[in-house]
């Protein structure tokens, strides 16, 4: 029996899962509970019972202990990771007034507060206005005041899901800088919350002493309660380290601490980071986000619905490996796997776009996704294999605008998330952006970030680099393969970074005429 673990909770989109960690950064013990996403009452909402994230971490604690014996009492520390921008209104007595508005929600409000006349010429100056519009109408505290008045009148505590959960814990209303994603009136370059003067108090309709303390990943925060020892099993007065959020810990869980190595995150939506100590907008007024690592930024660039096309994929045509998975007794992503290798790489010219969700500026709000080069020989192998490659396409897209912006060339590639699973998938990554591409030694890199946090917190690693080179490491690399790179760096060049140049007006026009997306 290991001497001291680290308890990890990661209360993520599909799943809430208590990760015990050691201090080499292996998994320990694990127990998983499984969510549903979200409900929704009205077409583009997503929201979730509160309470049910609670007892789903509650749950995933006990079966943890229920199933192995013995390991609670070696806990030295908590941290908390979870999915970002999920937003929560407390009243007076700590009690959710409504469900929380998770981040898949699409709703936007055109009831916005107003802002002064001097920053809107700054922002029409700057050619930022649609933007901070975008940011105001997107924001869940606007949409709540002006479409139910009676709940923020009530809103005493407006905190991230991390800061709920952590009161939960520890009975504080306290929460991670690096959990800080989100409409809220966050200074990204100072790290903490806005100034007094910051044009983000007027943008939105948040007061100051509705938002919890804010500390630093690795900090103590507290310590568990006797009501959430009982709840979960946690020993009482085991200690609450200050974590990140799930992207964030995802990056130093698989061990890019350095700016020269790219995080691939292969989850809902596909991102590739890096860690910086400089502040760097990659996208012009897009804030890099909090780091996992104090003071620290991560520079990321976001494809929405990223991996959440596979699981499209999968759910629309993928039937036949999901029923030949049952009758062979082999996991479904195996059969998947045959499935892409079957098609030459490039698909035989089928190009995907994948731009399923509009962005801000890359790709712009009138942005829809697309599929280029179909001929009599295509199936759905090919599909499959292309929107995997699509994927990769846009990140590499990604990589190139950080390596812009920072001066430093990315060299190495590691994946996390769901699609690291896939060999065929981690194959063609390197292949595309022609880069040795790495696999963690762990798939639960956002949980094993949360336990370096709360490792070096604790002092039981002296400090980041020390924690990052001990608990983490490289499971399997996947070498680039010339000939195959050859394919996709003329694909890449010469079709996918004209295509959405190309398709931009015709999008637009779509728009016009259907009104999806939705015209602001």
């Amino acid at each position: 029996m290991p001497e001291s673990t680290i308890l990890a909770i990661d209360n993520g989109t599909q799943s809430v899962r208590a990760l015990l960690f050691d201090l080499h950064g292996n998994i320990v013990a694990k127990a998983q509970v499984h969510l549903e996403a979200y409900f929704s009452t009205h077409p583009g909402w997503a929201e979730h019972d509160p309470e049910d994230y609670w007892q789903a971490v509650c749950t995933a604690c006990q079966r943890l202990w229920q199933e192995n014996p013995g390991v609670r009492d070696t806990v030295q520390g908590v941290a908390v990771t979870t999915q970002r921008g999920t937003m929560i209104n407390l009243g007076a007595d700590g009690q959710p007034l409504r469900p929380a508005i998770t981040w898949l929600d699409q709703r936007r409000t055109n009831t916005v507060p107003p802002i002064s006349l001097l920053w809107q010429s700054a922002f029409k100056l700057a050619g930022v206005s649609h933007t901070i519009n975008y940011f105001r109408g997107e924001a869940e505290a606007n949409w709540i005041k002006a479409h139910q008045p009676a709940i923020w009148e009530q809103t005493r505590q407006y905190v991230m899901l991390s800061g709920y959960l952590n009161h939960r814990l520890c009975g504080r209303f306290v929460d991670s800088v690096g959990s800080q994603v989100g409409y809220l009136p966050f200074d990204y370059k100072r790290l903490a919350w806005a100034g007094p003067r910051d044009w983000k108090w007027q943008a939105l309709a948040v007061k100051p002493e509705w938002l919890p303390e804010l500390v630093a990943p690795g900090t103590r925060m507290g310590a568990i309660t006797p009501q959430a020892g009982a709840a979960t099993g946690i020993p009482v007065g085991t200690p609450l380290l200050a974590a990140a959020a799930d992207k964030a810990c995802e990056v130093i869980g698989a061990g890019c601490r350095e700016p020269h190595i790219g995080c691939l995150s292969y989850g809902t939506t596909a991102t590739i980071n890096t860690t910086s100590s400089r502040y760097l907008e990659v996208t012009p007024f897009i804030p890099p986000y909090p780091s996992a690592i104090p003071g620290a930024y991560s520079t990321e660039v976001q494809i929405f619905r990223g991996y959440w096309m596979v699981n499209w994929f999968k759910e629309q045509f993928g039937h036949p490996e999901q029923h030949q998975s049952s009758a062979l007794g082999v996991p479904p992503e195996a059969l998947f796997d045959e499935l892409v290798n079957s098609v030459p790489p490039g698909s035989m010219g089928l190009m995907l776009q994948p731009y399923w969700s509009p962005g801000i500026k890359i790709p712009g709000p009138e942005a829809k996704g697309a599929i280029i080069g179909f001929g009599d020989v295509h199936t759905r192998a090919h599909v499959y294999r292309a929107i995997l490659e699509g994927l990769a396409y846009a990140l590499r897209e990604g990589k190139e605008r950080i390596e812009q912006r920072s001066g430093v060339p990315i060299t190495e590639l590691r994946i996390s998330g769901g699609g690291s699973q896939s060999d065929a998938a981690m194959q063609l990554t390197a292949d595309i952006f022609g880069l040795p591409t790495s696999r963690p030694h762990v798939y639960e890199t956002s949980g094993l970030g949360a336990a370096i946090d709360a490792a070096v917190g604790l002092g039981l690693h002296p400090d980041f680099s020390t924690a990052v080179a001990a608990m983490t490491r490289i499971g399997k690399t996947f070498e680039p393969l010339a000939t195959h790179h050859a394919t996709y760096d003329a694909l890449y060049h010469r079709v996918y970074q004209k295509m959405y140049g190309r398709l931009q007006p015709l999008y637009r026009a779509i728009q016009h005429i259907t009104g999806y997306p939705r015209l602001h």
